[in-house]
């Protein structure tokens, strides 16, 4: 099972969780995975089909080009982080 980290904001919803394990061969799965497992993930992280603004995924360490669509591997670490902003 893929290991998902979980950000601050939305940890309320998974029990203070900062981790979990869920199966999904892409992040779409992943997504559906916790919200099956804690309602009102999936709304914290999609809007329209599509990651959050301000929010980015990574899988393995790697951000994708490819959305939900990124694949995820049975023993993939995802990371769902607030996106950076700012700078001079």
């Amino acid at each position: 099972m893929a290991i998902v980290w979980i950000p601050p904001l939305i940890r309320p919803l998974t029990d203070g969780k900062s981790q979990v394990e869920v199966e999904g061969e892409n992040v779409r799965a992943i997504v559906d995975a916790l919200e099956a497992r804690y309602p009102g993930v999936a709304a914290r992280i999609i809007d329209e089909e599509r990651i959050r603004p301000g929010l980015s995924v990574a899988v393995d360490g790697t951000v994708g080009n490819k959305g939900l669509r990124e694949p995820v591997g049975p023993n993939s670490e995802v990371h769902f982080v607030p996106a950076m902003t700012g700078g001079s």
